[in-house]
């Protein structure tokens, strides 16, 4: 494999395990920047969620079956600044179809890794590379009864220097939504699909982040708070990875005692938490906890708030801005920034005023 995509995979497969907060279970596989947060509001309540049903269109981008009719003609704009001036953008659209009696939903996401020092097979430097990730995606649901089932087609390239990777994936959902309470519970399977062209045709060919997911989101009736709780990376039971250089406990006789999972922990590991407190229609606050994020990326020594996370919504007339912060890592945390545009306020048509009559 030659010298700079070797580096530069290696390199990316770094970040990503750690933007994705999937730490060794997002190292494992491609197209991991898919598993990145679509949004501010979902970054705010842990990074994942596959149960929340509401007027936001980004919230689609994680399970296609919240498509639902209040996102009619609703845009959302998202943008996360991650460390050493990597980025991302993401668009979302959706759209009520009378005739197909069901929503669309439209998105695209890109990564930016900026630019990297290049070398050749010699290790001498050489021009700087640039890498980027993108997917472009297509979603439709129906709802009967309580029930709504979605789909949705990626598209997922990735470039990195000179060499290029596609795949194909798709989507599936569920949301049961109660009829009389402010009680959804979601069920999504991401990712499924395949590669279609690789960085090298003579490497294996690599697996792609399926992540099999089921939430559940409800308003308590008499607080202002509506709770999240989603278990994620359900097709793999034992999340659960040990350094085993980590080894500062020691027996009798000076040996290291090599750590052990605990049923406790693996079980722990699958779960995000996540809340937002329902201040006033216009205005929000959002928490989440990652349990996976926390115990992967803290550092023995200084823990910091790796795995927490937290925002606010703030509406005015037709747009909605989320702004979240998440920590990945004890060094620091990534901001989010989202907007939501009612598009339907700005193309209404206007009513014509009744014939008069008289002038006839």
């Amino acid at each position: 494999m030659p010298s700079n995509l070797h580096k530069l995979l290696i390199t990316k497969a770094l970040l990503l395990s750690i933007l994705s907060a999937n730490a060794q279970i997002g190292g494992s596989s491609a197209f991991n920047f898919l598993e990145m947060s679509p949004s501010a509001r979902v970054a705010a309540q842990g990074g994942q969620n596959v149960s929340l049903v509401d007027a936001d269109a980004n919230l689609f981008l994680s399970n296609p079956a919240t498509l639902n009719a209040e996102m009619h003609q609703h845009l959302g704009l998202n943008y996360a600044n991650y460390y050493a001036g990597i980025n991302s953008t993401t668009l979302s659209y959706a759209h009520k179809l009378d005739k197909l009696n069901g929503m669309i939903g439209a998105g695209f996401q890109y990564v930016n890794y900026g630019k990297m020092d290049g070398y050749d097979a010699g290790g001498n430097t050489t021009e700087s590379v640039s890498a980027a990730d993108y997917a472009f995606t297509v979603g439709y649901a129906n709802t009967q009864g309580p029930f709504t089932f979605g789909n949705a087609l990626k598209l997922a390239g990735s470039r990195l220097d000179t060499y290029k990777s596609s795949a194909l994936l798709l989507d599936l959902g569920a949301v049961f939504n109660h009829p009389t309470r402010d009680f959804n519970v979601g069920l999504s399977v991401r990712n499924a699909g395949f590669v279609m062209s690789r960085y090298d045709a003579n490497s294996p060919t690599p697996r792609l982040p399926l992540n099999v997911q089921l939430g559940a989101s409800y308003k308590l009736e008499h607080m202002p708070l509506r709770f999240s709780l989603t278990a994620h990376n359900l097709q793999k039971l034992d999340v659960v990875y040990l350094d085993p250089a980590n080894t500062k406990q020691l027996d009798e006789n000076g040996n290291p005692i090599a750590k052990k999972k605990t049923v406790g922990d693996k079980i722990a590991r699958h779960f995000v938490v996540g809340g937002e407190f329902i201040l006033t229609q216009g205005f929000n606050l959002r928490f989440g906890y990652n349990h996976l994020a926390r115990r992967e990326m803290k550092l023995e020594n200084k823990r910091g708030s790796t795995g927490f996370s937290w925002g606010f919504m703030l509406k005015v007339k037709s747009l909605t801005f989320s702004y979240s912060r998440a920590s990945y890592s004890a060094n620091g945390g990534t901001g989010y920034i989202s907007v939501v545009a009612d598009m339907n306020r700005w193309f209404k048509k206007k009513a014509t005023a009744p014939e008069n009559p008289a002038a006839l």
